[in-house]
């Protein structure tokens, strides 16, 4: 299978007993799962969860707390609990952890985001396990919405994972509850989040979760969104990841196969993606990106136009005002103009991943074939 970029999301719920411990048999099935889809040769993310619910028994909770700063004195207790274990056992396979912790802040500040894309591309190039986790100690949004969930969407949409696969402790999505209705059918695949199915979706199934069912819809809309295919249910074994990456999970896929999901990230450019402004390229860059199938350089931008951050979906027209695409790119529009016409090591500086294409080829859509 060709290398791809995974993020996998691990629940409470799978990471902790009921009473709120880290559980050592469930932690290590998932990182043997997780050395082995790495043996495969795939980059890994990890989004954990577990902070809350690992450090309310140490503080003497009976049950997870109830109180903003009950939940946030367990995360600062259950955060460094969580990395030991993940350490301790990662070492066994000499992988090197990394711990992360984010809001979702994060992501829309191009200055914190292009550090943050910088350094998880940097510990996935030499070989670390990046483990990312809400900033439970203080955000206060995490802790009122609750959950991981939509945390993994924004890192799998922006880092341009291949697959998002969120293990839970029931085997996929249902119409109904089937903890407590026998007849709950399960959904093997939905190729989209209606509003419908978000309306019958429940809450958090555990005492030590705060995702439930409709957390993991309202997650995998957004990362549907931005052109990430999801799996949501369970496993174990060391080759439960492998088998979800094949298809072969058990569990619900949502929004196509995750062999697909160059095609379908150009779909969610071509179709669904809010456009961020325009740019415009002379002759030569429009032979190279339509018919020669080559990334979009600086050099080739003659001018810009509208309001955009990098990452945005932009239209690119020719020098007769004719629409030729539509691409996700990596300057913001005012770094842009200070880089358009120019070569390409003169414009490293200025891209949120410091390599020179305005639009790389993967993430660009022709839209004539003139």
């Amino acid at each position: 299978m060709k290398k791809q970029l995974v993020v996998v999301k691990i629940g409470s719920s799978s990471l902790t007993n009921a009473s709120g411990t880290i559980s050592e048999r469930k932690i290590r099935d998932h990182v043997e799962a997780l050395a082995c889809l790495k043996e495969q040769g795939h980059d890994v993310i990890l989004i954990s969860s577990g902070a809350v619910a690992a450090g309310f028994g140490p503080l003497g909770y009976p049950i997870r707390p109830k109180t903003v700063a009950g939940k946030q004195a367990a995360a600062a207790v259950g955060q460094g609990l969580l990395m030991q274990n993940y350490i301790q056992l990662f070492n066994e396979f000499a992988i090197v952890p990394a711990q992360i912790l984010l809001t979702r802040e994060d992501f829309y500040s191009q200055v914190r985001f292009h550090n943050l894309f910088n350094t998880i591309h940097e510990l996935l190039q030499k070989g670390v396990i990046p483990i990312i986790n809400e900033n439970d100690s203080v955000s206060i949004e995490e802790l009122t919405f609750g959950d991981n969930d939509m945390l993994s969407a924004l890192v799998s949409g922006f880092l341009h994972a291949n697959a998002l696969i969120i293990l839970t402790d029931v085997n996929g999505l249902y119409d109904g509850n089937p903890k407590v209705a026998k007849e709950a059918k399960k959904y093997h695949f939905i190729p989209e989040i209606s509003d419908k199915l978000l309306g019958v979706a429940g809450e958090s199934g555990s005492s030590v979760g705060t995702g439930g069912m409709k957390s993991k819809l309202l997650a995998s809309k957004k990362a549907l969104s931005l052109g990430v295919s999801v799996f949501v249910g369970t496993g174990a074994g060391k080759e439960k990841l492998v088998d979800i990456l094949a298809g072969k999970g058990d569990g619900t896929y949502i929004g196509g196969p995750f062999q697909t999901q160059m095609q379908m990230r150009k779909q969610w450019i071509a179709f669904h993606s809010q456009v961020g402004g325009v740019i415009e390229i002379d002759d030569g860059a429009e032979k190279a990106i339509v018919f020669q199938g080559k990334s979009l350089l600086p050099v080739g931008v003659t001018n810009v136009i509208g309001d955009f951050n990098a990452l945005d979906v932009v239209v690119v027209r020719n020098q007769k005002g004719k629409i030729v695409g539509k691409g996700q790119i990596h300057y913001s529009s005012k770094n842009l103009l200070k880089v358009k016409g120019l070569p390409s090591e003169q414009s490293k500086e200025y891209s949120i991943n410091k390599k020179a294409a305005v639009i790389h080829r993967d993430n660009w859509v022709t839209m004539t074939k003139e």
